[in-house]
Parts: C-alpha cells; structure tokens; sequence
C-alpha cells in the first residue's frame, strides 16, 4: 500500500511536470514557424533535443547509478526550468531567436538524458511486485493526455494572455513536481536479506552495461528491433502527417485537430485498457503484436485514406496498441535488469532505441519533398499504379510513405518478433511465469 502511494505521487508530479513542458514545446513550435515558415525549422528543434540526448545517453549510465535518483531528478528539472527563465526573459525583451532555441532544445535534451533513466529507476524501486503493466498503463495514459491536453492548454493560454503566460504555467508544473519529489524515498534499495542494492560500488558503468547486452543478447535484440521501429514511426508521423492532412483536406486546420485529439485519445483508450487488464500477459506477444497491428492497420488505413473518417479510423488503429507496446518493454526491461544497474542499463537503453530518430525525422521531409511527392505528380507507371491505392494531388506522395511504413515496420515487427535471441528470451519468460517468479 505505501508503494503505490508514494508511486502515485511520483507519477502525478512527473505527468504534471510534462504537461508543463508539452505546453511550452508545442508554444515555441507555433512561435517559430510563425516566424520562419519553414517545416524544417521545427524538424531542427526536435533534432537539436534528440542528438545530445542519445549520444550522453551512451556514457551517462554509471553516474546514475552510483548517485541519488532524486537528487538527478531535482537538478535535471531545475536545469529546465532556468532555461525557460531564460526563454521568458528573452522573449519579454523581444530578444529571442530561433537559434537559441535550438540551444535551449540542445541543453534540455542533455538533461533529459539524465532524467530518463533516473526516472525509470525510481519507478521500478516504487512499483509493487507483479505491477509492471499496470503501471506502464498508467504511463501511457497520462503521456497520451498530455498530447491531447497540451496544445489546448497552450493555444488557450498564448490566446488569451501571451506565450510568457505558458512559460510561467510550465515553471508551475516544475514547482509542483519538486514537491511531489522531496517526500518520496527512492534510496537505498534493500533487498530480502536487508543488503543493500543500491550502493556506491563502481558497477553500471558503459563497460559493464556493454558486457550486460552482450550476455543478453535477447534484451539487444529487442532495443535494436525498437529502433527500427522508433525509425518507421518518426519517419511519418513525426513529420509528414500534419502536411498530408492539410494537402490532402484544402488545408482544413481543423480536420488536422480532430485527427491528433483522436491519436492522444486513442493512447489514453489503450492505457486504460492496459491498466484495466486482468491475468498474465506476454510481454513480447504486447510489444511486438501490437506495434504489427499498429503499423498494419493505423499506417495502411492512414496512406489509403481520403476523408476525415478514414484518417480517425487510422488514428484509433494506430494509437491504442501503442501501450500495449510500452506495457510489453517495461515487463521485460524490470524482469530481467538487476536493480544496481537499471541506471546504466536504461541510459544505454534510451540512446539505442532513440538512435534512429533523428535520421527519421530529417528523412521523413527529405523524402516527402524530393522523391514521393514528385514522383506521384509524374506520369511514371508506377505513380498510376499508386494512384489506385492512394488516389492523386498534393499529399498523395506521403500517403504512399504511410503504405511503406506500414508494410516494413509490420515486417521488422515479424522479423524481431521471430529472431532466435529473442525466442530463447520469451522460453526464459514462460519458464519464470510457470515458477510465478517475478523477478529473474
């Protein structure tokens, strides 16, 4: 009982706090582009916060573990909200640019690199037994809230009183985490026999998070098939499904909402069904079936589609088996990962499964605007071909990345799915599921 209240005071303060920072995100996006008028001025935004972030990710892993959990938290947060006093001071003289937004994004991302795996520390140390999937449900609820949540909440507050307005509502949610945080005790991690887990021995560091996944070879194969999935995803909708929607709908603004309120609400459909489920599920049957029905039925309906109702249907085909996914990772990740070096393990995690985004992100405009969409406007053959599919016009180029996307990130969903590695891992599973153990 004392575990899931102090979980659910972390959980809230740490949702509260991303509420914050989506509202911020999504501000400073409109702001740029209202500036610039380019995609690829956003699509830098996001770039500048991922690269710093994978590449600390690599080395930072030891230092989380050998420290306080906490103490990371506060100062990685603390280190955001300086930032977006920054931000707010330089904005309010009028002195902003979007270059130093770019730095802003840098620096946050080399945060959140220390962040995240502290983060998923704390919440293994505050899960109860056996609660894994529930709580990545949980997770995914409020995460997909806050998609749908945030740009209300920033339009509402730029609209009514200015974007300083936003900034001050992210410094808030800040505050509020800090206070969610001081109460909870994370450290020291006591095992059965009272000894402790978490101590400051020199263990998790790079080398032994290296020789880890080496012996794991069934937990490797799994972050890498993530990042070819993480690879598919950003290449289309991190990029091009806003443009596609608006080409494809005479730049209806509001089909466009519709169609990313029903994605938001399609994860929380899914978390509550995550947190709602009942008996024993396998986790690799949740990661990799879920993300094949996504990519199936969410990308394939999303490339065919024409009108506003097909691109809901999409959304909800896309978006619900998203948690499952999540549900499926966090299963395996805590079931197999000793907990003095989750904060190695995590970090090396979070920069192998995020190494390809921001090649997808980059990618995913660089094909849209140089090879689909002028290939659909040419009278080439295979463009009449795909016009029976996808039909014709602008958009018409990124619904055909949509058909890619769901075809191979269905396959790399097989293809991992049925790796040999894997395969072992999921008879290890079973072998512990019929012991009722649950940890490894």
């Amino acid at each position: 009982m004392e575990k899931n209240k102090h979980y659910i005071i972390f959980w809230l303060g740490q949702s509260v706090s991303q509420l914050g920072s989506a509202m911020t995100a999504f501000a400073l996006t409109i702001w740029a582009y209202q500036r610039t008028q380019s995609a690829m001025t956003v699509s830098l935004m996001t770039f500048c916060s991922y690269v710093p972030y994978i590449l600390v990710s690599i080395f930072v892993g030891g230092f989380i573990d050998r420290h306080s959990k906490k103490m990371i938290l506060i100062i990685s947060d603390s280190v955001a909200a300086l930032l977006t006093v920054g931000v707010f001071i330089q904005l309010t003289q009028n002195n902003l640019s979007i270059e130093q937004i770019y730095v802003v994004n840098a620096i946050i991302g080399f945060a959140n690199a220390f962040q995240s795996p502290a983060a998923s520390v704390v919440t293994g140390t505050l899960i109860p037994d056996g609660q894994y999937k529930k709580a990545s449900g949980l997770q995914s609820f409020s995460s997909n809230l806050t998609m749908v949540v945030s740009p209300m909440l920033a339009g509402m507050i730029t609209g009514f009183a200015g974007l300083p307005f936003v900034l001050v509502a992210d410094l808030l949610s800040f505050l509020f985490c800090i206070v969610t945080l001081v109460p909870i005790k994370t450290e020291p991690l006591i095992s059965v026999d009272g000894v402790k887990k978490n101590n400051n021995k020199k263990s998790g560091n790079l080398k032994d998070s290296i020789l880890f996944f080496k012996n794991e070879k069934g937990l490797l194969y799994i972050m890498l098939s993530l990042a070819i999935i993480n690879f598919f995803s950003r290449l289309t909708y991190e990029n091009i499904l806003s443009p596609m929607i608006l080409s494809r709908s005479g730049n209806d603004i509001k089909a466009l909402s519709v169609v990313s309120g029903v994605l938001g609400a399609g994860g929380i459909i899914g978390g509550i069904m995550v947190l709602g489920g009942r008996g024993k599920s396998n986790p690799l049957k949740l990661l990799y079936v879920s993300a094949g029905v996504s990519f199936l039925f969410g990308d394939l309906t999303m490339g065919v589609g024409q009108n506003l109702s097909v691109w809901l249907l999409a959304g909800i085909a896309a978006s619900v088996p998203i948690p499952f996914v999540m549900a499926g990772q966090t299963m395996i990740l805590y079931k197999f990962i000793p907990q003095n070096m989750q904060g190695s393990i995590f970090a090396l995690r979070n920069a192998i499964h995020s190494s390809t985004i921001p090649l997808g992100i980059l990618l995913g405009g660089y094909l849209a605007d140089y090879v689909f969409e002028p290939l659909m406007g040419s009278d080439h053959l295979l463009a009449d071909l795909l016009k029976n599919v996808v039909g014709s016009g602008a958009g018409s180029g990124m619904a055909v990345m949509f058909l890619c996307t769901g075809i191979l990130g269905s396959i790399s969903c097989i293809v991992g799915y049925k790796n040999n590695h894997i395969r072992r891992l999921a008879d290890r599973l079973g072998e512990y599921e019929e012991m009722g153990s649950d940890t490894l």
